[in-house]
């Protein structure tokens, strides 16, 4: 039956009542969450009335959920950071029975001797950003009050391995944001930002760090996926491994910078400085800059052992005294590129455009095929 959610609790019950031909006491929702607030309803909820049994799913064989995942309804007491919190074992398995939580209470003597001297089973975690988690296990709904970082909540989902919630608190963090703030990020606000702990990768795609002091930080691994990292300092940073694909670095100081298997795919670098840059990872792995933008670069002095500069535009960019031993540069745009000084032994220039460039005092003889232009 259709019914129009308005007016409190009780009025929904006794519209249910009159609809289902029952004495409505009690609303779940779909996932067998008890509903004790109007405020708690969604437009597009399936909700379930019954006349004080518990909740059966209907997609079962009519068993009660409790029998179904073997779990016990008795009460117990849990020591959250020295916070007391009283609830149901079925409030902690049945909903998430996959979860940390569920396998910890599944079994009445699962969690063995740690409790406290009141009983209460011991969990060294954050009250503050437990609480929310503990309640939408109780109702299915997100409810976190003022001032609660939605972060550390998320953090907390992921440790108890709540994943129906991971994916709400995600939506609830990013619809918290100032709506389009395109400001760039400051140094201060990023160094805040790599200071919060977490275990997932750090990803920035699409932000603005335009102008930005960067140099100097610990950049490792972080996603740069399509940023505006124009006109940023980023010497000395530790770029390794980075994915800086599609993003934009044009006028950026990354002197001396450490950008061992580093992702440039189709970035867009013109006129940067990249002088005496470390490209190349001892354990092989390949830093990967195909298809980038790298016009008016200076890059003297580089290390770049087997780097992949396939298709990539390098015009009128300073390649002087660069270790290209094994590169990639098929096809690559080096017209009027400064190579003098330049080690390219088996490097693939297959295809590449050396118009105008300078090979005068190379390391080793340059082999070309013909294809070279």
């Amino acid at each position: 039956q259709v019914v129009a959610v308005y007016g409190t609790l009780s009025d929904l019950l006794s519209v249910a009542s009159n609809k289902l031909g029952i004495k409505a006491t009690s609303v779940y929702n779909g996932k067998g969450g008890l509903i004790d607030d109007i405020a708690l309803i969604r437009d597009d909820d399936v909700l379930f009335v019954c006349e004080g049994e518990p909740f059966i799913d209907p997609q079962t064989d009519g068993r009660p959920h409790e029998e179904l995942t073997g779990s016990h309804t008795d009460w117990l007491t849990l020591n959250v950071g020295g916070r007391y919190f009283t609830t149901t074992r079925s409030t902690l398995v049945n909903k998430e029975p996959d979860s940390m939580l569920a396998h910890m209470f599944k079994d009445k003597d699962a969690w063995g001797n740690k409790q406290d001297h009141r009983g209460a089973f011991l969990i060294d975690r954050s009250p503050e950003y437990f609480e929310p988690i503990l309640n939408y296990l109780r109702h299915g709904q997100l409810i976190v009050n003022d001032g609660i970082n939605l972060l550390g909540v998320l953090e907390e989902a992921r440790f108890f391995g709540i994943d129906s919630l991971i994916e709400h608190l995600e939506v609830a963090i990013k619809n918290s944001q100032p709506a389009e703030d395109h400001s760039p990020i400051s140094r201060k606000e990023f160094v805040r930002f790599l200071a919060t702990p977490t275990k997932s990768e750090l990803r920035c795609q699409g932000l603005n760090f335009s102008g930005a002091d960067l140099s100097r930080l610990d950049l490792r691994y972080i996603n740069f996926k399509m940023a505006n990292l124009s006109r940023c300092n980023l010497a000395h940073a530790n770029l390794c491994c980075a994915n800086l694909e599609r993003a934009d670095l044009s006028g950026s100081v990354l002197d001396c910078a450490n950008l061992q298997g580093v992702k440039m795919l189709c970035s867009n670098a013109e006129g940067a400085s990249l002088k005496g840059c470390n490209f190349e990872d001892p354990s092989g792995l390949k830093a990967n800059l195909e298809g980038a933008n790298l016009k008016g670069v200076d890059m003297e002095g580089s290390q770049m052992t087997g780097i992949n500069l396939r298709v990539a535009t390098l015009k009128n960019a300073k390649l002087k005294n660069c270790n290209l031993r094994g590169a990639t540069l098929a096809g690559t745009d080096l017209e009027n590129c400064d190579l003098s000084g330049c080690d390219l032994q088996e490097a693939n220039l297959r295809g590449s455009n050396v118009k105008g460039a300078i090979f005068e005092e190379m390391l080793t003889p340059l082999h070309m095929s013909q294809s070279v232009r």
